[in-house]
């Protein structure tokens, strides 16, 4: 947005936010290493806020998980500064004085900045519309009420999606349903999960780069929600070792003229054939995209079978043990047939994952790639023999292979650009090289904290 557009209307909008009570303008981003980040401004200071942006270091892009590190290179340094700009027509009330709005960063000529995820999901997306499809992408998130100081909270009535879980917890899940209907998020469900202390909440689908803001603004609401509770939210992929890790699953579907790419076909499970390329292009890349979808220290900790994490690379309808799991349309789903990617865990920036998502079903699409036969059962169950002639391999539980292949992968720099991949290997790479020695139980514990808001 120029400096001439966004004037007129920051000028408008700032009366109206003061009718309400507003006085403060959070914005934020978040960084590769999956930290979110912020810079606060009076009400006031909003039109600057938005054009020409607020001062940042590069160095933002590479501040590493342990709140101490901070990751420079030959592109990322002491030298240089550049704009945080906030998109004025994603701001939203939080309540309380407080209103809120994603930011992208952006050099000072006013060029995007390559390294910036909001704009790298921005241009991925731009370039599956300009393909001719039509693409929504709907958000999950698995977080654990944990202590102000990070410790487990009692849990003697806590059953796997119990209703003990909701009565225990009414009033903190009351509070974040209606602090996200006043922000305007449309939670579609909001259920215990399996581990202790554990909720999932399923956000409305809606174009990649706003649902992406969405999640972010849902994570700000729950984490504001429970401090007013004495409690705060873990969204560490495995707050506590031997426990169920938290996901952060994406769901996606697609259309091009108004026809659906996953339903109404004469393929596998009733997807067009570009419906069956887009899920075999995510199958191919997904082994090289681990880094981003799933890569900190802690990730390898729950990709494991048996945890409903998708730690086996393949397909099926309505297979959660699969990492593409396919949900068929229809009465009961009216949302319309959709995949979701469940390797997706917490620690992920949700920019680079959606963008690294959908660049892979878009390549597998354009290449025309064949998907293999969808797999029907447990993965883990069949003969290593069968998996094999299947074509079905884990995913890697080591954080040095994940990076690794994310490091070498041609198609991921080709999605992403350069500048993410690296920034994403740099910090990943500290993370290995300073704690990738600890204990499960020690690297749990430093980190229960690590991604929280």
């Amino acid at each position: 947005m120029t400096s001439r557009a966004a004037k007129p209307l920051a000028a408008a909008a700032i009366a109206q936010l003061e009718a309400d009570g507003v006085a403060t303008l959070i914005g934020t981003v978040v960084n590769s290493a999956g930290l979110t980040n912020a810079k606060t401004v009076p009400l006031r200071r909003m039109g600057a806020f938005a054009d020409p942006g607020l001062g940042a270091s590069p160095v933002f892009h590479v501040f590493a998980i342990d709140q101490t590190g901070i990751v420079f290179g030959d592109a990322i340094g002491v030298v240089g500064d550049q704009r945080i700009r906030i998109d004025l027509g994603a701001l939203r009330i939080l309540g309380d004085g407080l209103c809120w709005a994603p930011g992208a960063f952006f050099n000072q000529d006013g060029s995007p900045d390559p390294y910036c995820s909001r704009g790298t999901l921005s241009r991925v997306s731009d370039r599956i519309t300009e393909a001719g499809i039509e693409t929504v992408v709907g958000h999950e998130m698995e977080f654990v009420l944990v202590g102000p100081d990070g410790s487990e909270l009692p849990s003697h009535l806590w059953a796997q999606y119990g209703l003990a879980g909701v009565l225990e917890f009414e009033g903190f899940v009351r509070d974040v349903t209606n602090a996200a209907t006043n922000s305007g998020i449309t939670i579609e469900q909001f259920h215990p999960e399996y581990g202790r202390n554990q909720f999932e909440i399923s956000l409305s689908p809606q174009p990649p780069v706003a649902a992406a803001d969405a999640l972010v603004l849902t994570r700000i609401i729950i984490g504001r929600v429970a401090r007013k509770y004495g409690l705060r939210v873990s969204l560490s992929p495995v707050p506590f070792a031997g426990s169920v890790g938290s996901g952060s699953h994406q769901h996606f579907s697609m259309k091009r003229s108004d026809v659906p790419l996953f339903s109404g076909g004469a393929g596998a499970a009733g997807m067009t054939a570009e419906g069956e390329s887009a899920i075999a292009g995510l199958l191919a890349g997904l082994p090289e995209a681990q880094g981003i979808l799933c890569g900190s220290v802690l990730s390898g900790l729950r990709m494991q079978p048996g945890h409903w994490s998708g730690a086996h690379v393949c397909w099926g309808t309505e297979n959660r043990e699969a990492a593409v799991r396919y949900l068929i349309g229809g009465p009961s789903n009216p949302q319309g047939a959709n995949v979701e990617v469940k390797i997706i865990d917490p620690s992920a920036n949700p920019y680079l994952a959606t963008a690294a998502m959908l660049g892979l079903a878009l390549d597998g699409i354009e290449r025309k790639l064949t998907a293999p036969p969808e797999i029907t059962v447990d993965p883990d169950s069949l003969t290593d023999a069968e998996r094999d002639k299947a074509g079905i391999r884990l995913l890697a539980r080591d954080q040095v292979e994940a990076i690794d292949m994310l490091d070498q992968s041609a198609l991921l720099r080709g999605i992403l650009g350069d500048e993410p991949v690296d920034a994403v290997v740099a910090v990943r790479r500290y993370e290995q090289q300073n704690y990738g020695d600890l204990k499960p139980e020690e690297l749990a514990e430093k980190f229960r904290l690590a991604w929280s808001v």
